[in-house]
C-alpha cells in the first residue's frame, strides 16, 4: 500500500490507472488542493462542499464507487490544547482512501506507523484501522472527565463553595460537546457497517473488526450518558449541601434572635418614660429584682417552651 501526504497529480493518476491501493492523507488542504482532488478523483460537488466546511455531523454518504465519511476523534486531554475534537473527512473506495483534517491528527499518524510496521492484510483492514484509532481516542478523554468528576464530587462534599459552579458548567459543556458527536457516530456505525463492507473493490474479510469498532462506540456513548447522570448528581449534591449549610446558619440566627426577643421586650418596657414606673424602682435591689429577675424569668420560660417544642 502506498501512502501520500500531498497531492501529486502524476503519482495519483498512475496509481489510479494501475488500480494500486493507496492512502492520501491531507492536512488542512488549500482551495487549490480541493480543486486538484476534484480534477483527479471527480468527487461529487456536494461531498467537496462538505469537505470545505467544518463542523459537519457524523455521516456516511454513498456515491456509488466511493463513500464520503465524516468521523470524529478526540484530542489528548494532556496535550496542552484542552478538551477538543478532531474532525476527519474521508473518501473510501476499493482503490484508495483519502483523509482530510485540519491540523495534526495523532490517531492517523499512529495508524500509519502500524501499517508501516505490519502491512495490512486487505484494503478493508486499512479502513478499520482508521476508524478504530479515531474511536479509541475518546477513552483517554473519558478518563480525564471521570477524574474531574470524582475530584469535584470530593470537593463539594468536603467544602462546597460558589467556585464549584464554574467547573460544573465546564464539565456540562464538555459532555454536551462530546455527546453531540458520539451518539450520531454510534448510530451511523449501527446503520452503515454493512454498507462500508460492501464498497466495490474492498475484500469482505474484516466484518468482525468493524463490529469491534461499533462495540467501542457503544461503550463510549454509554459512559457519556453515565457521566451526564453523575454530573447532575454532583450539581444536586452541591445545591443540597449548600441548602443544608444555609439552613444551619438560619437556625443559629433564629435561636439568637429568639433569645434576645424577650430581653428586648423587658428592656423596652422598663425604659418607658412613665412616672409611676420610674418611681416604683427606688433602689438598686429593686432594679436587680424587677429588672434582672424579669429577664431571667423570661429566659427560663423561653427555655422551657423550646424544650417542650423540640420533644413534641
Amino acid at each position: 500500500m502506498r501512502f501520500l501526504d500531498r497531492i501529486d497529480r502524476d503519482a495519483l493518476t498512475d496509481l489510479l490507472a494501475r488500480d494500486e491501493y493507496f492512502w492520501l492523507d491531507l492536512d488542512a488542504p488549500s482551495a487549490a488542493d480541493v480543486q486538484a482532488l476534484d480534477d483527479v478523483f471527480h468527487f461529487h460537488p456536494l461531498a467537496l462542499e462538505d469537505l470545505r466546511k467544518k463542523g459537519q455531523r457524523p455521516k456516511l454518504e454513498d456515491f456509488g464507487d466511493y463513500m464520503f465519511l465524516v468521523y470524529y476523534g478526540a484530542r489528548d486531554p494532556e496535550g496542552g490544547t484542552g478538551m477538543g475534537l478532531e474532525e476527519v473527512h474521508a473518501f473510501i473506495s476499493g482503490g484508495y482512501l483519502v483523509t482530510v483534517h485540519d491540523g495534526g491528527c495523532g490517531a492517523l499518524d499512529e495508524v500509519r506507523k502500524r501499517l508501516d510496521a505490519v502491512p495490512p492484510s486487505s484494503e478493508q483492514f486499512v479502513v478499520y484501522r482508521v476508524l478504530d484509532a479515531l474511536t479509541d481516542t475518546f477513552f483517554p478523554l473519558l478518563e480525564d472527565l471521570e477524574d474531574r468528576l470524582e475530584a469535584l464530587d470530593e470537593e463539594i462534599f468536603n467544602q462546597p463553595s460558589p467556585d464549584h459552579l464554574q467547573p460544573l458548567t465546564e464539565l456540562r459543556r464538555d459532555l454536551v460537546q462530546v455527546g453531540r458527536v458520539v451518539t450520531p457516530q454510534r448510530d451511523m456505525l449501527a446503520r452503515h457497517i454493512d454498507d462500508i463492507l460492501e464498497i466495490p473493490g474492498l475484500e469482505a474479510d474484516s466484518r468482525n473488526y468493524f463490529r469491534d469498532v461499533y462495540d467501542h462506540a457503544i461503550r463510549i456513548s454509554d459512559q457519556i450518558d453515565s457521566y451526564r447522570d453523575l454530573l447532575i448528581g454532583s450539581r444536586d449534591a452541591y445545591l443540597s449541601v449548600t441548602s443544608n449549610r444555609l439552613n444551619e446558619i438560619t437556625k443559629q440566627l433564629t435561636v439568637v434572635a429568639t433569645i434576645f426577643l424577650p430581653l428586648s421586650f423587658v428592656v423596652g418596657f422598663f425604659g418607658q418614660n412613665f412616672g409611676w414606673l420610674v418611681r416604683s424602682i427606688g433602689s438598686a435591689g429593686d432594679f436587680w429584682v424587677i429588672g434582672g429577675g424579669s429577664m431571667l424569668l423570661s429566659l427560663l420560660i423561653l427555655f422551657v417552651w423550646l424544650r417542650r417544642s423540640s420533644y413534641a
